[in-house]
């Protein structure tokens, strides 16, 4: 220190000032380490006060059953808007008309193309009736055409029959003649005179009628014969003709019957797309929001057009949790939630001093990640021991939620947090894989 500074500091102390006095009274070091000391008493005091554990998450208010969540509703085929019938926030009850739309495809154009199928099956259904009477008088002709032949052929085989006797009479009369003749011409040789030229003459004559007698009568049975034989072939030519005849138009009644299943069917798709013009409400509700406005736009196909929210849904929240805490819920346990817009004060640690949250329970829980890689867990009311959600919650709403486990102490959990370690469990608080995907626990929910 210079020479200077010590007859300044000398000089100063020599005056009879007042604050040189507290100056060099003031003991600064010894107050902050009083400070310091009682900061750090209070410090440990804390780390010994107790803490209840829980597993944390954020989402939302969502509905739990899918059919109660914001859908939208979407063109069935490719049109026009042509009119509105609602307008957004609107209330609409199920199957009132929405939106109508037009035809934009050039075979749809035609507005009486429905009735005109229509007419073209019952045409084509005419059709085949007329052809199934036309088959049925092909079968009666067969039928009559085949008795025709058993007629003929048993008509014609008696003629053989008689022809036959015939023949044998003819035989018989000309073996006569002829043994007759025979004995003429022995006498005429024999006994000169006792039989005269004429006789002799007249008994040729007959042995020659009886002759030419046989042949035709032998002709005849030849050719009823021939046309006994001939009958089965003229007929079944004409049974196989008309048999022909039939099967062809069984067959065009085949053919028209299917041409009438794809005119039924296109009737039938027809019908319905009439019934696609106007979008109707599926369920009780508000117009939330048009994708399509004014009028006059082309929609296609599956296009959303306006989206609906059911009128009642039952409220739950979907809260995201982190793949290291999923395994410490199960179907049941009590979770404390509070929501954007509603004045809450929550320490995650001391559940004792909340205020403003309300209770509810886990109802289910995914069996595998979200996206993000985090677990959705769907929570519901719970009102035994607290009073119902706000009536006044919308889905989408914001929300957080804990899940409380066990009591350990300030410092514990610092620790466990410092080195990432797992929440503390207790044996039975994890469920299997099948309990956590919704089924109640064995205990039907978890400590707080």
């Amino acid at each position: 220190m210079a020479s200077s500074d010590i007859n300044i500091e000398r000089e100063l102390k020599a005056l009879p000032l007042e604050t040189t006095t507290l100056l060099g009274a003031a003991d600064s070091g010894r107050v902050v380490s009083r400070w310091l000391i009682g900061i750090l008493l209070v410090l440990v005091a804390i780390m010994f006060l107790p803490w209840q554990q829980n597993v944390q998450g954020d989402g939302n208010v969502t509905a739990l059953s899918p059919a109660d969540r914001p859908q939208q509703l979407q063109s069935r085929i490719d049109g026009r808007i042509e009119a509105w019938f609602v307008s957004e926030g609107q209330f609409v009850k199920k199957g009132d008309s929405i939106v109508r739309i037009s035809e934009i495809k050039e075979e749809y154009l035609n507005p009486n193309v429905l009735p005109l199928t229509q007419q073209q099956q019952s045409a084509k259904q005419s059709a085949i009736e007329e052809k199934l009477n036309k088959a049925a008088a092909l079968s009666q002709l067969i039928e009559r055409l085949e008795q025709q032949r058993d007629f003929k052929l048993q008509q014609t085989a008696n003629k053989v029959l008689q022809y036959q006797a015939e023949v044998r009479q003819a035989t018989l009369e000309d073996s006569v003649a002829r043994d007759q003749l025979r004995r003429r011409e022995r006498l005429f040789r024999d006994s000169l005179g006792l039989v005269s030229v004429n006789d002799l003459q007249t008994f040729q004559i007959r042995v020659q009628s009886a002759a030419a007698k046989l042949v035709e009568k032998q002709q005849m049975l030849a050719i009823t014969q021939t046309d006994l034989q001939s009958i089965p072939a003229e007929y079944g030519e004409k049974i196989a003709k008309s048999r022909s005849d039939r099967a062809a138009t069984l067959a065009e009644v085949s053919e028209g019957r299917s041409d009438v299943a794809k005119l039924k069917d296109k009737v039938g798709s027809l019908t319905l797309r009439n019934s696609f013009y106007v979008i109707e409400a599926p369920q009780d509700g508000y117009v939330v929001r048009a994708t399509r406005a004014g009028q006059g736009e082309i929609v296609k196909a599956g296009e959303p057009i306006v989206s609906i929210q059911p009128a009642r849904p039952r409220k739950a929240v979907e809260l995201y949790v982190k793949p290291m805490d999923v395994a410490l819920l199960k179907p049941g346990r009590h979770v404390r939630v509070f929501f954007d817009g509603w004045p809450a004060l929550q320490i995650s640690g001391w559940p004792q001093v909340a205020v403003g949250t309300f209770g509810a329970q886990v109802a289910v829980i995914d069996q595998f990640p979200s996206a993000d890689g985090r677990f959705r867990v769907l929570l519901v009311p719970d009102t035994t021991h607290d009073e119902d959600w706000p009536a006044q919650l919308r889905l989408g709403t914001g929300a957080e939620g804990w899940a409380m486990l066990d009591n350990v102490t300030v410092g514990w959990e610092l620790w466990r947090q410092l080195n990432g370690f797992p929440l503390s469990i207790k044996p039975g608080d994890a469920l299997s894989g099948d309990e956590v995907a919704g089924g109640k626990g064995k205990d039907g929910g978890g400590k707080k």
